[in-house]
């Protein structure tokens, strides 16, 4: 069975950790008022990787709570970081403060010369997060949606060394509603790529049929409000996926 790792997801936003619904910095629910501590429940539950947003970050195009994912990287757990990561000063933040890989988004449509350069400069490190609505790239904190359609950027990235892909589908995000499957094997097809599911997951039997596509390129699943309703646990998750 090939490996599939489940990625807790702790999106701050004002130095909570928030879940948005379908994106909308309207529609926030708060599960804690630090994103640190969620982060060192999620490695003690047994946790290998973290996936941390930052949303004010991507909302503003800057770093806004990056203390805390700093924090959270000296847990002694992986962490991967997305939002608000414009620059390779923002990149080199992070690697050389112990994040383990950083996730550019919006920067893929706006500035594809630097994510290309970025990619052949750190290589695994960095991580390409596609947020799609109807099929289309979104970007800016999902307030944007281009004309790019998800399949053709990953292609165009794949090309340019990008190893890991992160795929959201934004009608599925937080809503407990079923990850959007197809779209994330279309996208690993069309790439030859390794993607991280994510949106929707609201079962263990979501993450055993994502589990499915485990030999075609789904590496994995990024959960987030599943876990902070209690709709099973972090450790209930990983043992669903492990084969055991």
């Amino acid at each position: 069975m090939a490996a599939f790792t489940i990625y807790p997801a702790v999106d701050m936003r004002g130095g909570k950790c928030v879940r948005l619904l379908q994106g909308d910095y309207n529609k926030e629910t708060v599960y804690g008022d630090s994103p640190v501590a969620m982060a060192e429940q999620f490695a003690a539950q047994g946790a290998e990787w973290i996936h941390m947003v930052d949303l004010d970050g991507a909302k503003e195009g800057r770093r806004v709570n990056d203390r805390f994912v700093v924090e959270a990287a000296r847990l002694g757990v992986n962490v991967q970081v997305g939002g608000g990561i414009r620059t390779e000063e923002d990149i080199v933040h992070y690697l050389e403060n112990g994040v383990a890989r950083v996730i550019l988004g919006s920067a893929a449509i706006s500035d594809p010369p630097f994510v290309k350069k970025m990619l052949q400069k750190y290589g695994r490190r960095i991580v390409i997060g596609i947020d799609a609505r109807d099929g289309f790239v979104a970007t800016e904190g999902w307030l944007a949606t281009s004309n790019v359609k998800a399949e053709e950027l990953g292609r165009m990235l794949a090309e340019a060394g990008a190893e890991t892909f992160i795929f959201t589908d934004i009608a599925t995000d937080g809503t407990l509603s079923g990850p959007n499957i197809a779209a994330a094997v279309r996208l690993a097809e069309a790439t030859g790529k390794e993607v991280i599911a994510s949106g929707g997951v609201s079962s263990l039997d979501d993450l055993r049929a994502l589990c499915q596509y485990a030999g075609q390129g789904i590496g994995g699943a990024i959960v987030g409000k599943a876990l902070y309703t209690n709709q099973f646990t972090l450790a209930e998750a990983l043992k669903a996926v492990s084969g055991r």
